[in-house]
């Protein structure tokens, strides 16, 4: 190995460290610098860019860093691949825009606690890249945890007896389900297969029999209870009790994502694709995610919270991931990837508005959304392409995800998919319409709780900043599928040339 290949493996190795270690480092100096507010605001709006600055120098080179050992076959390591990668982007764009809005949301609506907030929140995205980078199932498991107790704070931060009681309910479905399921999961494979290391196309080949996968990715899913799967799904709504910017990190940037996340990495890197269609272990997955789809999306129907009705949305559009991942297609594989990022741009943009409004206006039912577009043009706006992006609409990134959805689904043979993938934007677009026909056509009705004039108006400039970028990435993502789609190529259970070909050749999206 010569000198300049070894100096650039340190180089990616310092580089991934840095990604992973940064947020953590803003977490400490902001805790730090508590007595300055002004020099720990500063440090919160400038450092987020130093993740998202590494990872664009790592660009997916060659990286491993093993920092312990504790069993053999099993320990602290993180090793960059595809997908891990593509999660890591979307937390790393995402991390600069949170803290912008954050900053300009607590400082809005004279919130407390400031400092705890942002070291907590800054402690979550290091857990999530770290979770992202994580070269072995125990270091997943590890931070995984970790991201539940580091967003925990969070979710009782306004400390009301609501927030308490939601905060205990979060913790109970979150790490009980991790502790009871995904820990007997981890353990089961470590007496199987001896390692716990990430492999592609998986270590238990050969090691289990056909009932056992199936019952091994049971434990799998439903230990994963962040990716919110009927019935472990009720900790989300309950969670929408914290603040807005809060909200934002559990639907959009790590909480929620984390979990599909961690069910779609050992799907391709414990078990591996070829394994479980072998033993048909996908199939009730197919069923369970279809269910969600819809049920979540009818009851977000019959919401009458704004946030309410956003968290049962996520609810339902988060099993869209574990759909494509189920049809172990490689055109499904890659719409699920694709939909883990349109659907973080998409919905964090929705809370972001959301909370615009509730921050100039006070308003946060849906029956309060009249001629609220007239008062907040570019807020609403900035919200009804991101309702778009949810319902899978082109140009944006959320009809190309789900027309890869529909491709896997004809690969797979099965009509249901395809009928659930439909439904559900039909569903999606029931629940948002309303709100923007509301916001734009229809007149704001006089009331004793009505604002002065003078004070209904557009959201602070940074708050529509924080908006803007997500929305323009929407866009974005729509024309870059070739590019996701070649970059993931080399994920296990992926095929660029087969992805593309079965969605009709335009990875663009037009069908």
């Amino acid at each position: 190995m010569s000198i300049r290949i070894m100096t650039a493996m340190m180089t990616n190795e310092m580089l991934l460290m840095a990604c992973i270690a940064s947020p953590f480092a803003l977490a400490a100096l902001t805790a730090l610098f508590h007595r300055a507010p002004v020099l720990r605001d500063a440090l919160n709006l400038l450092m987020p860019f130093a993740a998202p600055a590494a990872l664009l120098l790592l660009a997916g080179g060659p990286a491993s860093l093993q920092l312990t050992q504790i069993v053999p076959g099993a320990g602290i390591a993180f090793t960059p691949e595809p997908v891990g990668l593509v999660f890591a982007g979307l937390v790393c764009l995402l991390w600069p825009v949170s803290m912008l809005y954050s900053l300009a949301y607590l400082y809005q609506n004279r919130a407390v606690r400031m400092t705890s907030f942002l070291v907590y929140y800054n402690l979550s995205i290091g857990c999530a890249l770290a979770l992202a980078f994580a070269g072995n199932l125990l270091t997943l498991f590890v931070f995984y945890e970790a991201l539940t107790f580091c967003t925990y704070p969070l979710v009782t931060h306004d400390r009301s007896r609501e927030a308490l009681a939601a905060g205990r309910f979060y913790l109970a479905v979150l790490v009980g389900s991790s502790t009871l399921l995904l820990l007997a999961a981890m353990v089961w494979i470590y007496l199987a297969a001896g390692t716990l290391d990430f492999v592609p196309g998986g270590i238990l080949d050969g090691r289990i029999g056909d009932e056992q996968v199936k019952w091994l990715l049971l434990l799998v899913v439903f230990g994963a209870s962040k990716a919110a799967v009927m019935p472990l799904h009720g900790w989300l709504p309950r969670a929408m009790v914290a603040p807005v910017p809060v909200s934002a990190l559990l639907h959009a940037v790590a909480v929620v994502k984390a979990g599909v996340f961690a069910i779609v990495k050992i799907i391709l890197y414990i078990f591996g694709v070829d394994l479980l269609a072998d033993a048909g272990a996908g199939d009730w997955l197919v069923y369970i995610a279809s269910f969600t789809i819809i049920a979540a999306a009818v009851v977000a129907l019959r919401q009458t919270s704004l946030k309410k009705m956003l968290a049962w949305s996520t609810v339902s559009q988060l099993s869209y991931i574990l759909l494509g991942a189920a049809l172990l297609k490689p055109a499904a594989l890659l719409g699920a990837v694709l939909h883990l990022l349109a659907h973080g741009f998409g919905k964090i943009t929705l809370f972001f508005a959301a909370g615009a409004i509730q921050t100039k206006s006070g308003k946060t039912r849906l029956d309060e959304m009249r001629g609220i577009g007239r008062a907040m043009p570019w807020t609403m706006g900035l919200f009804t392409v991101a309702a778009l992006v949810i319902v899978g609409l082109p140009p944006l990134a959320g009809f190309s995800s789900k027309w890869f959805l529909l491709e896997g689904s004809a690969a797979a043979g099965g009509h249901l998919p395809a009928a659930v993938l439909l439904a559900g934007s039909v569903l999606s677009a029931a629940y948002l319409a309303p709100v923007i026909y509301r916001a734009f056509f229809v007149a704001e009705a006089p009331a004793a709780d009505v604002r002065r004039p003078a004070e209904r108006r557009e959201a602070p400039t940074a708050m529509l900043i924080a908006m803007l970028l997500p929305a323009l990435m929407c866009a974005a993502l729509f024309f870059a599928v070739d590019a996701v789609a070649g970059f993931t190529a080399a994920a296990p259970g992926f095929s660029a040339e087969d992805a593309v070909g079965d969605a009709g050749g335009d990875a663009g999206g037009a069908p």
